[in-house]
This record gives structure tokens, sequence and C-alpha cells, in this order.
């Protein structure tokens, strides 16, 4: 379980996250929603330690992410950032094989090279694993990054934007191979993502955030719910059941 206790960020002597609690079950798919500058990005950077809390706590499985050793924590938890650029000239399999550094400290194994080629065949990646990272689109190269954190075999997967350039088809795709991470392997995502209906249609609970605070949290159907998206994002919506799924309509 993730524990994120009493945590706050500031910069500039602006509060971007205050005063932040929340509890994240294992093997379920949590999203973070909200608007712009809610605070969403910095929670999960401060959650994963790639920067750092003014103040609090966040304990994965009870033990303080702050005093656990980098090696130990890469083995734990993998994060994928909105925006990634290398200024190295990387193919496909070359930067999903990152993904095992913790591991291999870059000699490969045998059961490092399983875990790359499942990873890259999750993403349906196969035909371009060699080709270079600059030769591809915004999706593909965000599936590349996707698959590197796959690899990483972490039992925490944190994803800021995760659909970030991916068109219907590879959003979807994405999603559905984050669920079977977390029903086949009980895998536990953390994600943040901007499209409701995504969070609607995958997540088992969802944490809400306005101006750095958390306003609700619940399961999915719970915060679905017209009212409820009215006070987060201050626009009225229609909701419909669609296949037993719950579709905000906003246009």
């Amino acid at each position: 379980m993730v524990k994120v206790k009493n945590i706050f960020k500031q910069y500039a002597e602006k509060s971007v996250v205050e005063n932040v609690s929340v509890s994240i079950e294992k093997g379920k798919i949590t999203t973070f929603i909200g608007p712009n500058g809610a605070g969403k990005s910095t929670l999960l950077s401060m959650v994963s330690r790639l920067i750092s809390k003014d103040s609090g706590e966040v304990l994965i499985d009870n033990q303080e992410v702050a005093q656990t050793p980098s090696k130990e924590l890469a083995k734990k938890i993998s994060i994928l950032k909105q925006s990634n650029y290398l200024n190295i000239r990387l193919t496909v399999k070359d930067l999903v094989s990152f993904g095992r550094f913790p591991y291999s400290q870059g000699k490969l194994t045998d059961e490092d090279w399983d875990f790359i080629n499942e990873a890259i065949s999750y993403m349906e990646l196969e035909k371009m694993e060699d080709a270079f990272l600059d030769q591809l689109s915004g999706g593909q190269r965000q599936r590349a990054f996707i698959a590197m954190v796959i690899a990483q075999n972490t039992e925490y997967i944190l994803l800021d934007e995760p659909l970030n350039n991916l068109d219907m088809r590879h959003s979807v795709q994405i999603m559905k191979v984050l669920r079977q991470l977390v029903d086949d392997l009980g895998k536990t995502v953390i994600l943040v993502v901007h499209d409701i209906n995504f969070a609607s249609c995958y997540s088992d609970y969802i944490v809400a955030m306005k101006h750095g605070k958390v306003v609700k949290e619940g399961r999915t159907d719970e915060i679905i719910n017209r009212d409820v998206l009215k006070d987060i994002y201050d626009m009225d919506m229609t909701i419909q059941q669609i296949n037993q799924r719950k579709i905000c309509v906003y246009f």
C-alpha cells in the first residue's frame, strides 16, 4: 500500500500541494483527476521521489521512500513522466532494455530479455523494435517509454498522463494493458489522466484534486457523479450509462 500523509510542496511561496493525505490500495488502478494546476503531477513525482517533499510522509509498504536506497526503490516502483526526452540516439529495444537496469546493471540476462520482449509485445512494437526513437511518431515513442516501464516489472507503476500523443486505438490499448497488469499480475497502477471517461471505464478508485488539495476520493462509481464532477471541474455535464459504464458528455 502507498500512504501519503500530510504532504506539502511549495514553489516561490506558492503552495502546489497542500496537506494531502491519501491511501492507495494494492492491486488496483487508482486514477488522479482534476483541472490543470491541481497538483496531481507534483504529487506523483513526490511519491516516486523524483522531487523532494517539503514536509509529510510517503510510505510504500510502510517504508518511507526518502529513506529507501535508490536501487531497492527502483525494483519496487517505476514512473513515467509527462515529457520524456533523451538526447542520445536509441532504438526502441535499447530504450525498453533500460527498464531492466535495476536488476542487471547493464549486463542483460536471458530473464531480462524475456521481460524486454514481453513488454515490446504488450505495446505491439515488434515491427519497430530496431527503429530509432527519432524516427517514430510521438505516439510510438510514448508506447516505447511505457514498454520500458513495464519491463522494469515493479509492483507499483506510476504514469503521468500516459495517453499523451496517443490516438484513440492506442489509448484504449494502453488502458487495457494496464488493466491486464492489475487483474492478471497483481500490479498496482497509479496514474494521472485528463480524460475522465478513461478514468471512469478503467479505474477502481479515483482521487480528485483541485488547487493542490484532495477534494473528493472514492470508488469510481461514487466520483463519476454529476454533482461531484461539477464541483471538481466547475462545469455541468451529463452522465450516461453505456454498456454498464458511466460516460460523461461534456461537449
